[in-house]
C-alpha cells in the first residue's frame, strides 16, 4: 500500500474535522465559559479539566492497546470508530449545560464529570483513527501527504467553528457588546458543533471502511494475560529512543499550545480589546497558514529530512506565536482594538500557523516511521499504543493550559464572572507575559527534544527492506 487514493485521504481526513472541533471547543470555550459566564473559580476551572488527565493517561494508550489487537469483521480499527459519535455529542451538550442554581463545588463537579466522560468517548475515535492513517501506507512521502489530508481538515474543523461562532453567534446576542459573556450565546453554539461532530466522525469511519481488507491484521500474542500484555507493550515501545524524543517534543509543545489557547479568549476580549468580528477575522492566521502547510509540507520532505523539518518548525513556531504579544509589551504593537493590530496579529500568526501545521505533519508522519522501526524490531505494528501520545497530549494541552492559566490569573487576581474588581494596566502586562515569552519558551524546549528524533529517508529504506525480506522469509 504505497499510494492511496484521493477518495481515501479525504475519507480519512474528514474524521479530523470532528475531532478538532470537539478540542477547539474544550480548548478555547470551555475554561472561558466556566470563568467569565458561569462564574466558576480559575484555579477550579483548570483543575477541573487537569483531573481528566489522570483519566487520559490510562484510558489513550489503552485504547491504543486494545485497537491494535482487536479483531471483528470490521477490522481492529472501525468497531472503535462508530462506537464514538453518540457519548460524544451527549458528553459535548451536558458540558455546555450545568443546571442553574448549583454552587462552586457543584459546578466544579459536573464541569470534572463529563469532560472525562467527553475526553473517553473521543479518545474511542481519535486513537484508532491515527493508527489507520499510519496503515495507510508504508512509504516515506505518501504517509506526508496522508497526513497532510488530516492536517488540513482538522484545522478545517477549527475555521469552521471560529468562523460561526465569532462571525455568526458572539456579534448577535442582544445586549452585550462581547457576546461570549452571555451564556445564551452557548447553546447554538453546541446545537450547532454536535451535528458537525456527529457527521465527521460517523462519515470517516463509514467511508473508509472499504479499505479493512486492505489493513494489517493483528498478530496471535503469546501472552493471555491482557493486562500484562499491555503493560509489557508499554514498555517496548517507551524503549525506542526515536518515539521518546517525539514524545517529549510533543509534551512540551502542548504546553506551549495550551497556554495559548487558552488564554486567547481573555487575550481577544481583554488584552487587544477586540471586537468579536475583529476576533472572527483572525481566523485568516489559519487559512493561510494551514494552506501553506498542507501544500508545501510532503515537498519539503523530499529535499529535506523529517528531524530537520521538525526541529526549524518547532522554534518558528514558539517564535512568531508570542511575538505579537512581546513587540505589544515594548510599545511596539499597534493600538488596541484597531484594524491596523488586526492585521498586525494575522500576518505574524500566518507564519506561526505554517510553521504549526509543517511540525504537526511531520510529527505524525514521523510516527509511522517510527512504527515501522517498532515492526523490525518486535516483530509487531502497534500504531494504537504509538499515536495514544499524540491523542493524549492534544487532548492534555488544553489540561495543560488550564493548570497553568487558572492558577495564573488567581495569582495575578484577574477577575472572574461576577466580581466587582477593576482590570488593570499590570494585570494586563502579566498576562501579556504568560501569552508572550513565557508560552515561547516551552515550544523552544520542545524544538531541544525534536533534535533526538533521527530517523532519515535512507535510515527508513532500510527499515522497510528488511521487513520485506523478512516477508519474503517467512512466506
Amino acid at each position: 500500500m504505497s499510494s492511496v487514493k484521493l477518495s481515501t485521504k479525504l475519507s480519512y481526513g474528514i474524521g479530523a474535522i470532528g475531532e478538532a472541533s470537539v478540542l477547539w471547543l474544550l480548548a478555547t470555550l470551555a475554561f472561558f465559559f466556566y470563568n467569565q459566564v458561569i462564574g466558576l473559580s480559575g484555579f477550579l476551572t483548570g483543575l477541573a479539566v487537569s483531573i481528566a488527565i489522570f483519566f487520559d493517561a490510562i484510558s489513550d494508550p489503552l485504547v491504543g492497546s486494545m485497537s491494535d489487537n482487536f479483531r471483528s469483521k470490521l477490522g481492529r480499527r472501525h468497531p472503535f470508530m462508530f462506537a464514538a459519535p453518540l457519548p460524544v455529542i451527549i458528553c459535548l451538550y451536558l458540558i455546555f449545560n450545568p443546571p442553574e442554581g448549583l454552587d462552586q463545588l457543584a459546578i466544579f463537579a459536573w464541569f470534572t464529570s463529563f469532560t472525562i466522560l467527553l475526553k473517553l468517548s473521543i479518545t474511542l475515535f481519535t486513537i484508532p483513527h491515527l493508527a489507520l492513517g499510519a496503515e495507510l501506507s508504508d512509504d516515506y512521502i505518501e504517509r506526508s501527504k496522508v497526513m497532510s489530508f488530516n492536517n488540513v481538515l482538522s484545522y478545517t474543523g477549527v475555521i469552521i467553528m471560529h468562523v460561526y461562532v465569532w462571525f455568526f453567534i458572539f456579534p448577535n446576542i442582544e445586549g452585550y457588546e462581547l457576546g461570549q459573556l452571555s451564556r445564551e450565546a452557548y447553546p447554538p453554539i453546541v446545537f450547532f458543533s454536535c451535528i458537525l461532530v456527529g457527521i465527521a466522525l460517523a462519515s470517516s469511519a463509514y467511508f473508509t471502511k472499504d479499505q479493512i481488507p486492505n489493513l494489517k491484521q493483528p498478530k496471535e500474542r503469546k501472552s493471555k494475560n491482557n493486562l500484562l500484555r499491555f503493560f509489557k507493550d508499554i514498555a517496548k515501545v517507551l524503549k525506542n529512543k526515536n518515539y521518546l524524543y517525539l514524545l517529549l517534543g510533543i509534551f512540551f509543545l502542548s504546553i506551549l499550545i495550551g497556554t495559548h489557547e487558552v488564554l486567547g479568549l481573555y487575550m481577544y476580549t481583554f488584552y487587544w480589546k477586540l471586537s468579536p468580528i475583529q476576533t472572527g477575522w483572525l481566523i485568516l492566521n489559519n487559512v493561510f497558514g494551514y494552506a501553506i502547510g498542507f501544500m508545501i509540507t510532503a515537498r519539503l520532505h523530499l529535499i529535506f529530512e523529517k528531524p530537520i523539518i521538525i526541529v526549524l518548525s518547532a522554534i518558528i513556531l514558539s517564535f512568531f506565536w508570542s511575538l505579537a504579544v512581546i513587540l505589544s509589551l515594548f510599545g511596539l504593537a499597534p493600538d488596541p482594538a484597531s484594524w491596523d493590530l488586526v492585521i498586525f496579529i494575522i500576518v505574524l500568526g500566518s507564519v506561526a500557523a505554517a510553521a504549526g501545521s509543517i511540525l504537526n505533519i511531520s510529527v505524525m508522519s514521523a510516527l509511522a516511521d517510527v512504527c515501522d522501526e517498532h515492526e523490525l524490531l518486535t516483530g509487531y505494528r502497534q500504531e494504537g499504543i504509538f499515536y495514544s501520545a499524540r491523542s493524549f497530549f492534544a487532548k492534555a494541552s488544553g489540561a495543560l493550559g488550564s493548570i497553568v492559566a487558572g492558577t495564573a490569573l488567581d495569582i495575578i487576581n484577574f477577575p472572574s464572572y461576577g466580581s466587582q474588581e477593576v482590570i488593570t494596566e499590570s494585570m494586563l502586562f502579566n498576562l501579556g507575559l504568560l501569552d508572550g515569552p513565557f508560552a515561547m519558551i516551552w515550544g523552544l524546549i520542545a524544538a531541544f527534544f525534536y533534535s533526538g528524533y533521527k530517523i532519515t529517508k535512507k535510515y527508513h529504506k532500510d527499515i522497510r527492506d528488511k521487513l520485506e525480506q523478512k516477508k519474503l522469509y517467512n512466506s
